[in-house]
């Protein structure tokens, strides 16, 4: 088990945001069409985080033309690029799954006051 911790260390990025549930992020996700590479922006909010390690993954959830779109992340992933925190929310649960069921501005999460 140690063995896979180590060759798993080799995998772990360290500059990744602090980010929570609730919490508006932009992801720069690595597209490959054919031979061309290129960066597709995804903007949405955090729903949950899972895992741990190398294992550990963050679903981010938008509305895309009247459509809910989720999409689940592995956070060291190499082709997720960049990460980056619009705003922070403020929640009081550890999955924000209720937001499915939600429409319009009841789906909003508030924002942080600092």
């Amino acid at each position: 088990m140690d063995a896979l911790k180590l060759i798993a260390a080799e995998s772990v990025k360290n500059e990744i945001p602090e980010f929570g549930i609730g919490d508006t992020i932009k992801i720069g996700v690595n597209i490959r069409e054919g031979d061309k590479e290129r960066v597709q922006y995804f903007e949405g909010t955090v729903i949950a985080r899972k895992g741990s390690g190398v294992a550990e993954t963050f679903t981010v959830r938008r509305i895309s033309y009247g459509v809910g779109v989720e999409r689940v992340f592995p956070i060291h992933s190499p082709n997720v690029k960049d990460i980056t925190i619009i705003r922070k929310g403020h929640v009081r649960r550890a999955k924000l799954y209720y937001l499915r069921d939600r429409v319009g501005k009841a789906a909003k999460v508030k924002e942080q006051i600092k």
